[in-house]
């Protein structure tokens, strides 16, 4: 057996220490997008430059490098992994406060990649190993609140820190924050005990589980749907705070208190939202955990275009609250189908998969598509450029939506069923 074999914490204790770190892991990314316009004056940055530090600059090593570190997590220990890129991540987020041009910030923006590249896929191998199936889906729900509270407290601590200090201090303190929880983060968390490579189990090949996954069409619709949501969600996340001071005549604290406040609502519930009904309704129909997914998306992208266009702060609040938590409710269910496609000892690696493409496209393309048409635009509809160009991406919403519901029979034809 491999695995830590002193005393453990509780499942709950575990997940919350991991809820802790992805916390960050998201806190790390949003509080580029609160600091977009401080650094775009400070450093005399387009928005398209802006948009690749917030993309490319993150994307290219993140969604590439996820798949060997997943396979490192599968082979030896995922809370290592974890503690490890924690490390890594953090402290390229702190050096990013030192940056004094675009190809410093850049540069440093792919380490802040490279180090969250070995995050996310472990701690889902990790979650499932830790709860049972019928609790998984909640449990992965859970952990995917990281995302609205880092987004929030990303908004909410870069604005203030920003506004009566500067954009650098900001990355300077979230960034040694997260140095300074790794090593407790290894305390609590442990692997569980997972039985050695036999003949019927063995170490698989990266090439094993993508062969495997290649053959499942429910994985190509489920991760290139995700994808689509994520080229918008991510694409808002960057972006929206810079519409709020541009469109709105928001400050700095204005806006975090308006995204933070958002996020920690609307989100938190929308993550958990989904994650339940999937509990539920996964049991009865395993094709549920892709319906629910393309309702959710169907109703996010006509609430954001309202919400966008509004022309009152109040309104636009009021309109974008359920968006904000519709456009992720898909994290659960989606993640526990890709936990379920495979052998429980090839999950951290189909996870890694499965997030190469959803990055590659939502993180890669989001910010940048945006941030180009909104240069594109400028000449035409001055500082409204960028609320239209936000407003027009909302389409890849009704494509995710239309992928996720092709997924639904062959979701039920893949699923592996009996899998622990």
């Amino acid at each position: 057996m491999t695995g830590d074999t002193t005393k453990r914490f509780s499942p709950g204790v575990v997940l919350a220490m991991l809820l802790l770190v992805y916390t960050f892991n998201f806190l790390d990314r949003q509080i580029l997008g609160i600091l977009a316009q401080p650094i775009k004056e400070d450093l005399g940055l387009s928005d398209t430059e802006l948009g690749l530090l917030g993309g490319l600059a993150f994307a290219m090593l993140y969604s590439t490098l996820a798949v060997p570190f997943a396979l490192v997590a599968d082979r030896t220990s995922r809370s290592w992994v974890i503690t490890i890129a924690l490390t890594v991540w953090s402290g390229f987020t702190a050096l990013c406060g030192l940056a004094t041009g675009f190809w410093q910030l850049f540069l440093f923006r792919l380490g802040v990649g490279v180090g969250e590249a070995g995050g996310v896929a472990p701690s889902y191998a990790l979650i499932a190993d830790y709860f049972p199936a019928a609790k998984r889906a909640r449990a992965l729900a859970i952990y995917s609140m990281g995302i609205p509270i880092g987004l929030a407290l990303g908004a909410l601590l870069g604005g203030y820190i920003a506004q009566n200090v500067d954009w650098r201090m900001a990355f300077i303190t979230v960034g040694l924050a997260g140095v300074v929880i790794a090593p407790f983060f290894k305390y609590v968390v442990r692997d569980l005990p997972r039985a050695p490579a036999t003949d019927a189990a063995p170490q698989a090949p990266v090439s094993q589980v993508f062969g495997i996954l290649a053959k499942k069409p429910s994985f190509w619709l489920l991760a290139f749907g995700a994808g689509m949501s994520s080229l918008c969600g991510y694409g808002l996340a960057f972006w929206v705070p810079s519409v709020l001071i541009r469109s709105f005549g928001f400050d700095l604290v204005g806006v975090g208190q308006f995204a933070g406040s958002l996020l920690l609502i609307g989100g938190t519930a929308g993550v958990f939202l989904g994650g339940w009904l999937a509990d539920r309704m996964g049991g009865r129909d395993r094709g549920n955990y892709a319906k629910l997914p393309a309702y959710a998306w169907l109703l996010t992208a006509p609430l954001f275009a309202a919400g966008l266009l509004s022309t009152s702060p109040t309104l636009a609040w009021l309109l974008l609250l359920a968006p904000h938590g519709l456009n992720i409710l898909w994290l659960g269910p989606i993640t526990t189908a890709v936990q379920h496609l495979v052998p429980p000892h090839m999950r951290a690696t189909a996870s890694a998969s499965f997030l190469l493409i959803n990055n590659l496209i939502g993180l890669g393309l989001g910010t940048v598509v945006m941030g180009a048409l909104s240069d594109a635009m400028t000449a035409a509809y001055g500082d409204e450029a960028l609320r239209y160009a936000t407003v027009l991406c909302l389409g890849f919403y009704l494509i995710a939506a239309a992928l996720a519901l092709l997924a639904v029979r062959p979701l039920r034809r893949d699923w592996i069923e009996g899998s622990t």
